[in-house]
């Protein structure tokens, strides 16, 4: 059943209340990728295990998400997990290769391979998911910090099963998108049921909002989005909405495509670092609220230079209610801890009672 929003224990969070676009006594603040390598503490407990064993050990996962939320003055956190087990539950083989990264042992190769693809319900499949988030539930809402759970989009989980793994050009995924359309949209639609499901059994767990990451869109032009996964997108967006807790949509590489993906209407809409924040948000529909959108590099920077940039993107979004401050992706591996923690205070600092100081 649907969470109403005036019901939720964590209504008056900070970051939900910047979700609903409402005021907030200082901007929110949490980082894409902010459980991740840069931490000693997650290099030392991901030593004991494998990628893939960290994500199915809902303990691992538990204590991963937190080490962040522990280290930092973060306003949510989020799973400790991957856009990809999913493809798992589907009948593809993955496995996270050292210095190679994620690789599907057997990818889709031809329209039977589309047709093969199972799907089951994610209760049945991702339960370890599902266990990490009963769990972290619990240990968070008394902090009053609300948990993400998160999925990836149908194209960019589309384009890992076609690729088996990363790609630069994804010419195996247009080549099946613009030669067989009749497969691609089976394909698109079992990925639609999918990931419907998995995002409305994260918000029955007990996450507090959801975020779909569609990381490869910007591979499109803006016709071939609208063609070939705009009505995709938009449904599981839709489906996820009916959990009753607030839906982001991220992606990179898409500032030409920024009014069709307002219109799929995602409670909020985050950007990446490669259009103004201003000129971003003036593109995206009044009730929408924003995340970003510094990009990730800065952190490495000295704190002169992430200083100012940080001041530059709190000016753009001049104290609008709806505004959550992140990055314009995630935390790069090799990012010093310290200039974290430092950006999350200084933030809070600079935006307290909504007006910059």
């Amino acid at each position: 059943m649907a969470t109403n929003a005036n019901e939720h224990p964590l209504k008056n969070s900070r970051f939900l209340k910047a979700l609903r676009r409402e005021a907030v006594d200082a901007t929110p603040v949490w980082f894409m990728r902010q459980a991740g390598r840069y931490m000693p503490e997650y290099r030392e407990l991901r030593s004991k295990t494998t990628m893939l064993g960290a994500i199915q050990d809902p303990d691992m996962a538990t204590e991963i998400t937190l080490q962040p939320i522990n280290a930092f003055n973060l306003d949510a956190a989020i799973l400790f997990n991957d856009i990809l087990p999913p493809l798992m539950g589907m009948g593809l083989s993955l496995d996270f290769q050292g210095g190679v990264g994620p690789v599907i042992h057997n990818p889709i190769m031809s329209t039977r391979d589309v047709d093969r693809l199972a799907t089951p319900p994610t209760r049945e499949t991702m339960g370890y998911t599902f266990k990490a988030i009963e769990q972290l539930a619990a240990e968070l809402t008394p902090r009053g910090i609300p948990l993400i759970g998160f999925v990836g989009s149908p194209f960019t989980l589309a384009s890992y099963a076609i690729e088996g793994g990363g790609s630069k050009n994804y010419e195996r995924t247009k080549g099946l998108m613009y030669s067989e359309p009749a497969a691609w949209k089976r394909l698109m639609t079992k990925f639609e049921v999918i990931l419907s499901d998995y995002l409305q059994e994260q918000a029955k767990a007990g996450a507090s909002a959801l975020q779909i990451f569609d990381s490869w869109a910007g591979a499109l032009s803006p016709s071939d989005y609208l063609r070939f996964v705009y009505p995709y997108t938009k449904n599981v967006i839709q489906n996820a909405k009916k959990s009753g807790v607030p839906v982001i949509y991220f992606a990179t590489g898409t500032s030409t495509m920024l009014p069709q993906i307002a219109s799929m209407g995602s409670d909020v809409v985050g950007v990446d670092w490669r259009l103004s924040l201003n000129d971003a948000w003036a593109q995206l529909q009044p009730e929408q609220a924003i995340q970003g959108n510094l990009d990730p590099l800065l952190l490495k920077a000295p704190w002169r230079e992430l200083s100012f940039q940080t001041d530059r993107v709190l000016q753009e979004a001049a104290g609008r209610p709806g505004h959550i401050f992140n990055l314009g992706h995630g935390i790069l591996p090799g990012t010093p801890v310290d200039n974290v923690a430092r950006l999350a205070d200084y933030v809070h600092e600079k935006t307290q009672s909504g007006v910059l100081v």
